[in-house]
Order: structure tokens, then sequence, then C-alpha cells
């Protein structure tokens, strides 16, 4: 493995269009902007939004303070771009991905299962819940997905119709480290989509992730819930769906 490749700063183009625009925005604002601020001004999930803003802090783009306010109460927290004049280091976070997936994969009795586990938390996070009582239909439910992966990078489309559909998955992110440790990073994006699914109360389930079928194509199945179509706790079974089709996760 070339380690210059592991090295390669994380910044520039790598930033994605949401986040580039979430910096713009901190660029010309003339004060700090709270993440509801930004929620609101870029359209985005508050949870996204702030995802966005932490990202663009651990390299160096943006600060993030206690807003400074003479009211009493706990201030909230405030972002600002910064003017890196050039100085900002060099940023190895694919070499920490390699390292935490490879540690995973190395210690763990069942890393699928744990990324999968840990994706569908994290698929929650960065999803809306809808309103108690309001259920969504599967091209809602399905659109709501795609944005949320749209969001992160994997330039999702959905296909298919009536009780299985499919979403397509034509850039990975994390393709580098997919490839080296695909029975880790694969399954944390199968949980990350039956999270999102499960906090949505959706009424399908993200049941089977293949990736690679192409170079830069994974597929992800989809069918229906009945059972979760009148859930309103949040609770179904996107959490106890099969385990993808990975190498090392069956």
């Amino acid at each position: 493995m070339d380690v210059r490749a592991l090295l390669a700063p994380d910044q520039g183009a790598s930033l994605g269009q949401s986040r580039t625009r979430v910096l713009g925005l901190l660029r010309a604002a003339g004060s700090p902007l709270g993440v509801q601020e930004i929620a609101h001004r870029t359209g985005l999930h508050t949870n996204t939004a702030r995802f966005h803003l932490d990202g663009l802090v651990e390299v160096g783009l943006a600060e993030r303070t206690p807003e400074r306010r003479a009211q009493p109460g706990r201030p909230r927290t405030v972002y600002r771009a910064l003017d890196t004049g050039g100085t900002i280091g060099r940023r190895s976070y694919h070499l920490l991905a390699e390292i935490l997936s490879s540690l995973v994969a190395d210690t763990m009795a069942e890393p699928g299962g744990a990324a999968t586990e840990a994706g569908r938390i994290w698929g929650r996070y960065l999803t809306q819940r809808p309103a108690p009582f309001q259920h969504l239909d599967p091209d809602q439910a399905i659109e709501r997905l795609t944005g949320t992966l749209q969001e992160i990078g994997f330039a999702p489309e959905a296909t298919g119709d009536g009780r299985r559909r499919r979403i397509l998955l034509r850039n990975c992110p994390f393709r580098e480290v997919a490839l080296h440790h695909p029975g880790v990073v694969c399954p944390l994006h199968l949980g990350l989509m039956q999270g999102a699914l499960a906090e949505m109360r959706a009424p399908v389930i993200a049941h089977r992730l293949e990736p690679f079928v192409e170079p830069n194509l994974c597929l992800t199945d989809l069918t229906a819930d009945d059972t979760n179509a009148n859930d309103t706790h949040g609770d179904d079974a996107n959490a106890d769906s099969t385990t993808p089709a990975i190498p090392g996760t069956t």
C-alpha cells in the first residue's frame, strides 16, 4: 500500500457540495452562526448540518466556540470560518480510517455485526423523525433516505417500484477503505440506511447490500415492511433485518 495515498489531505474537492456550501455560508457571515441557522439557510436536517460543521472543524476550516452573550443561561455553540492563510497541515483521516477499520476487523468477534449496529445508530441520528402518527409512504421514505445519502456523498439513485426497490450507490465516499475492509465498511453503510429508515418508521426495509458490483456501483435492495406501516414508536424490523451479502459478515 502506498502510504502517500493514506496521507492525502481531506480538503478541496473532497469536502463535497453540501459541506462546501456550509463553509461558504460561514465565510460570508459577518458573525458566527449556530447549527439551527445553518440548517435553516441550507435546508439540511439539524443533525446533518452539525455533521458538516463538525467536519469543517476537524479539518481546520472552521472553529467551534460558545456564543458570547450577556444573558444568563447556557450559551449555544456557534461556528465561524477560519482564515487558514495556507497554513493548515496535512490531515490523515484516511490513515485513521484504515487503522480503526483494521482494529475492528481483527479484534472483534463479529466485526460486521458491530459495524452494522454502529451504522444504525448514526443513521437514526442523521435522520429527522416524522411527527407522531405521521406515516410516510415508500416513495417519501426513499426520497428522504436518498437525500441523506446524497449529503454524505453516495450519489444515490432510487429505482424500481411496488414491493421491491433498489438504491444504486454510484459513489462510495469511503471507497479506498471499503476495498481493504469490506467486512467492516460495507455493513456500516447498510446499517446507516437501516437506522435512517427505522427513525422514519418507514414501510420499507434495507435488507441487503451488494458492494462493488461495478467499480463505482453498489446496490442496496429494499423490500416492503407492512408491519411497520402503523408503528408510531420507531421500533421496527430494520433493527433485526438480515445481515448483508458481504464477505466476512455471514
